[in-house]
C-alpha cells in the first residue's frame, strides 16, 4: 500500500512517521511518500523520518519528492497537512485580529477565515490530481486546518474525504493516563464541530467517569484552558477551542500582551529543523511535543488502518451531518464518534445537544458555509457576510474594516483578487 503525505516537509511529519513505523502491524505500508514544494524541509525532514523507520525495522520504503503527481500516482491513501503561506501567514492571522479587539487565532474566527480562503482552492487543486493520479478507491485524510470547513469543500466536491482532528484523541489518552488504563477503555461523547467540541461523557468500561473527574482532577481538565469550576457548572468537557468563545475578552488582552502562537511556533521550527540535520539522530526528538500534534501519528494511523482494512471500530472524526444533529442542514460537517470502515464513516447516534450548546453549533455552523462559500468564489462581499456571521466578529463595522485588512494581508495567495 502507498499512502501519500502531502506537506510532508512539516516538522510534524516525523511525529508522523514514527507512528507508521510503530504501528506497522495495524497499517501495513509498502511505500511511505513525503511531498512538499520546500527542497530543502522535505531533505531535512525525509532524511530523520528514514533513519527513524530504518531504526524502527519498517521494511516499507520512504520516497520524498517535490513532484506532486509522482507523489499521488497509485497512492491508497492521501493524507492533507499542508499550510499555504507557512508561519509568516499563520502569524498573520494571529495578530491582525487584535486590531479590531478580536481574537486571533489561525483555525477561529477572522484568523480561521483567512486560513479558509487561502487553503480550500490549493486542496481542492490537490484534491482533483488526486481523483485523476491516485487509486479509483483511494480515501483523502485532512489534517489541514480549518478541518471541518476544508473536509465540506472536499465533500462537497465528491471526494471520498475524512476530517481528522487530535482534541479527542488527546482528551482520552489523557484520561487514560490519569486512570492508569488501558486507552482502549476510554470512550468519549465527543459531540460539536471541529474546534467546537464538547465531551459530555468520558466512559471507562462503559461508564461514565466525567463528574468524579470534574471533582478529583482539575489538572487534568484544565487541558480547556477554562476554569474547573465553569466545567462543573456546564457539566462538560469542552475543547481548548471553547476557551475564545467563553473568556474572549481576556484571551485577547492576554494576546496582545504576549509574542503569538506562530512567533513561537516559528522558533520551535527552526530549532527542529537543526536537530533533524543531524545525521546521528534516528527518533523523534522530546522538543516536537512542544510543536503540538499530540498523538496525531496514532489517531491518523488508527484511521487510516480502519478505512483500509474495514476495522469498523468507532473513533471521532468530521463527516457529514446526515440527520446527527438534526438542527443542522444534512450537508454540514460535524465532529462525533463514527464508525471506520472501507466504505466510509458513519456517525453514531447522538443525544441531542443542550440548547447552551446547539446555539453556538448552528451559529459556526452556518459561518462555515459562508466561509467555504468565498473560499470557492471569493468575492469581497462574500467574506463579508462569513465575517458578520461569525459570532467572534459580528458586528458591521468590524466585519467592514476586517475584510479590507484581511484582503490586503492575503492578496498574493488569493487568485481572484489577482
Amino acid at each position: 500500500m502507498k499512502v501519500a503525505v502531502v506537506g510532508g516537509g512539516s516538522t510534524y511529519t516525523p511525529e508522523l512517521v514514527d507512528g507508521f513505523a510503530r504501528l506497522r502491524h495495524l497499517l501495513p505500508v509498502e511505500e511511505l511518500v513525503l511531498t512538499d514544494p520546500n527542497q530543502e524541509r522535505l531533505d531535512l525532514v525525509g532524511g530523520v523520518s528514514e533513519r527513524i523507520m530504518a531504526k524502527q525495522g519498517h521494511p516499507g520504503r520512504l520516497v520524498r519528492t517535490t513532484d506532486l503527481d509522482q507523489a499521488l500516482d497509485g497512492a491508497s491513501v492521501v493524507l492533507l497537512q499542508l499550510r499555504v503561506g507557512g508561519q509568516a501567514a499563520r502569524n498573520v492571522d494571529e495578530t491582525l485580529p487584535l486590531q479590531c479587539g478580536c481574537v486571533g487565532q489561525e483555525t477561529t474566527g477572522a484568523g480561521g477565515l483567512a486560513k479558509a480562503l487561502r487553503t480550500v482552492p490549493v486542496v481542492l487543486d490537490i484534491a482533483e490530481r488526486a481523483r485523476a493520479r491516485a487509486d479509483d478507491e483511494a480515501w483523502i485524510v485532512d489534517f489541514t486546518n480549518p478541518v471541518g470547513i476544508v473536509t465540506k469543500a472536499l465533500l462537497d466536491a465528491g471526494h471520498r474525504a475524512v476530517g481528522l482532528c487530535n482534541v479527542a484523541i488527546g482528551n482520552q489518552r489523557g484520561v487514560a493516563r490519569h486512570l492508569a488504563v488501558d486507552p482502549d477503555r476510554v470512550a468519549l461523547d465527543h459531540v460539536g464541530l471541529n474546534h467546537l467540541t464538547w465531551t459530555r461523557r468520558v466512559l471507562v468500561d462503559g461508564v461514565d467517569v466525567l463528574p468524579d473527574l470534574l471533582d478529583s482532577a482539575p489538572e487534568l481538565l484544565a487541558r480547556s484552558g477554562l476554569p474547573v469550576d465553569l466545567l462543573r457548572r456546564l457539566g462538560v468537557w469542552p475543547s481548548y477551542y471553547l476557551r475564545f468563545y467563553y473568556a474572549h475578552d481576556a484571551v485577547v488582552a492576554e494576546q496582545k500582551a504576549a509574542p503569538s502562537r506562530a512567533a513561537e511556533v516559528a522558533a520551535i521550527e527552526r530549532q527542529l529543523l537543526d536537530l533533524y540535520a543531524d545525521p546521528a539522530l534516528d527518533e523523534k526528538p522530546a522538543l516536537l511535543e512542544q510543536r503540538g500534534g499530540a498523538y496525531y501519528s496514532e489517531a491518523a494511523v488508527n484511521l487510516v488502518a480502519s478505512l483500509v482494512a474495514d476495522r469498523g471500530d468507532v473513533q471521532v472524526v468530521n463527516l457529514r451531518n446526515n440527520g446527527t444533529l438534526p438542527f443542522l442542514d444534512d450537508s454540514a460537517v460535524i465532529e462525533v464518534p463514527a464508525r471506520v470502515g472501507s466504505t466510509g464513516v458513519t456517525a453514531e447516534p447522538v443525544e441531542p445537544l443542550d440548547p447552551l450548546f446547539a446555539g453556538l453549533v448552528a451559529h459556526v455552523s452556518a459561518y462555515e458555509q459562508l466561509a467555504l462559500d468565498a473560499a470557492v468564489h471569493g468575492g469581497r462581499d462574500r467574506v463579508y457576510r462569513a465575517l458578520l456571521a461569525h459570532p467572534l466578529v459580528g458586528q458591521h463595522d468590524v466585519a467592514t474594516r476586517l475584510t479590507d485588512l484581511l484582503l490586503d494581508a492575503n492578496r498574493d495567495h488569493l487568485r481572484w483578487l489577482s
